[in-house]
């Protein structure tokens, strides 16, 4: 297993919307390890392909205390969204130390495949519901700061380039 390279806002590639997963093979295994070892060591709650350039639809999340409660969502596709709205902060392993209030839907049901290839569906409410929707926006192309005023994502963009460069000549 190793860790992946996390691609950083504003990265173009991030816009790439992920392509379904055809077969659920050896390879989309160690990519799923690979994303767990990554999440992890990030200290993460939720990856999506996208984001280690890698587009396909496949998303790894652990909203557990405990760390160790990974789920699997190949193929996912959002299949009912609740009328009731909520307000949580969001931040993003390719946005880092960026955090920002996000209305998304309250809760949402999910279809997708496991890691086995079984599918399942999955309603999920709180932290999960929010997770779930940040990830699958990330298999379409969006980053959480694509909500956010244009003067807000400007200011983002500005500072993220500008710590990229620092740290560029630091190296």
């Amino acid at each position: 297993m190793a860790q992946l390279n996390i691609l950083r806002y504003p990265d173009p590639r991030l816009q790439t919307v992920a392509r379904p997963v055809t077969a659920i093979d050896a390879r989309i295994g160690r990519l799923v390890d690979d994303m767990l070892d990554t999440m992890y060591a990030a200290e993460g709650i939720g990856l999506a392909a996208t984001q280690v350039d890698v587009h396909e639809q496949v998303i790894v999340i652990d909203v557990s205390e405990s760390r160790d409660r990974p789920l699997v969502l190949v193929n996912p596709r959002i299949t009912w969204r609740s009328e009731e709205m909520a307000f949580a902060e969001e931040g993003c392993l390719s946005v880092p130390a960026v955090y920002d209030q996000v209305q998304r839907h309250a809760r949402v049901k999910v279809q997708a495949l496991g890691r086995d290839a079984s599918p399942f569906e999955l309603e999920a409410a709180e932290l999960l519901a929010v997770c779930v929707q940040h990830e699958i926006d990330h298999l379409l192309g969006k980053v959480f700061v694509d909500y956010l005023s244009q003067l807000k994502r400007s200011r983002i963009r500005t500072k993220l380039l500008k710590r990229e460069r620092e740290a560029q000549r630091g190296a």
